[in-house]
């Protein structure tokens, strides 16, 4: 018994969706989800991979299948019928893909609006960073010059900011990140430390303040599933909550010179635990305490090369490089 045509092209619609919707879930194409939101871009891009998929082999499949069938016969020098377009044939093609990118379209705006990248102004709109180079420790300051101002002190803080439901709310925890060739500087200006690596607390509110030091960087850490251009002379933010205590890599996702390849660093997710003694033991090496970091400051400004030198002399970069910096 022959089958009809219909059935067979419905069967196998049906085996296609299925299997398009099967890959989507489970194509194990992307990193551990290490933060809040990492879920919501893992959502947004399983679903465009289904499409994705489905798409393809449907396009592909009917491709095989017309050389199969429609292919020229030994013998058969005859012409193809005539056919000259298909009005209702193009709107439905037209019309679908459409459709699928509008519905992309939205869902990726409320994932960004979830994350909070519409939030220009985070920590409750007035944006702080802690950038002015002292002597001894960095002490936290307006970042001069960094963002326009929107009137009434409120500045534009260019990233993901706070999520709809902490809007207006500070962030636990606030380090100020520097890009520069080639490496990555976080200063924790509240608590006098500057480091190489980035020590996070799990399940608290961590918000970054990033510029570069000298060409445009981007800071990127694909477990957290965020990115984010460190631009000189203008600071951007990026805002998240780490959920998975581990190591992850920090990369530089930004052409920045010769030794772009290098220039990575590592982010750790502690518990609060480790975070406390990780801090106590930064500072204890550093010979310094709190009474200790207020008296160190002194009156006049160093500069970057000078305040740089120490940091890089930790981190192995050459002293050379560091005083080629421009202001």
């Amino acid at each position: 018994m022959k089958i009809p045509n219909t059935i067979l092209a419905m069967l196998g619609g049906i085996g296609l969706t299925l299997f398009s919707l099967w890959f989507g879930q489970h194509n194990h194409l992307l990193p551990v989800p290490a933060t809040a939101d990492a879920a919501l871009v893992d959502g947004l891009f399983n679903t465009m991979l289904t499409v994705s998929v489905g798409l393809f082999l449907l396009v592909q499949g009917l491709l095989i299948y017309a050389v199969i069938v429609f292919r020229q016969r030994p013998g058969d020098e005859t012409d193809g019928p005539p056919i000259r377009g298909n009005i209702p044939l193009e709107v439905l093609w037209t019309s679908i893909p459409a459709a699928i990118v509008l519905a992309i379209s939205i869902y990726s705006y409320e994932v960004y609006n979830a994350m909070g990248g519409l939030d220009p102004m985070a920590a409750g709109g007035t944006a702080i960073a802690h950038h002015h180079h002292h002597g001894g420790a960095a002490i936290a300051a307006p970042l001069d010059g960094m963002a326009p101002d929107m009137g009434n002190g409120r500045q534009v803080a260019y990233g993901v900011g706070a999520d709809p439901d902490s809007m207006g709310k500070g962030p636990d925890v606030t380090i100020d990140v520097t890009g520069l060739q080639y490496a990555w500087l976080f200063n924790y200006a509240n608590d006098g430390i500057m480091s190489g690596d980035l020590h996070v607390p799990v399940d608290q509110d961590v918000q970054l303040n990033i510029v570069a030091q000298d060409v445009l960087h981007a800071f990127w850490i694909p477990q957290f599933r965020l990115k984010q251009d460190a631009i000189p002379g203008q600071m951007t933010q990026l805002r998240f909550k780490p959920t998975v205590t581990g190591h992850y890599p920090i990369v530089c996702a930004e052409l920045c010179g010769s030794y772009h390849g290098a220039m990575r660093a590592e982010v750790v997710v502690d518990s609060p635990e480790d975070y406390a003694a990780w801090k106590t033991s930064m500072v204890a090496a550093a010979g310094l305490d709190q009474s200790a970091i207020a008296a160190a400051i002194p009156t006049k400004q160093l500069s970057d090369a000078d305040y740089l030198a120490p940091y890089g002399a930790e981190l192995g970069i050459d002293p050379g490089a560091i005083a080629q910096l421009q202001p």
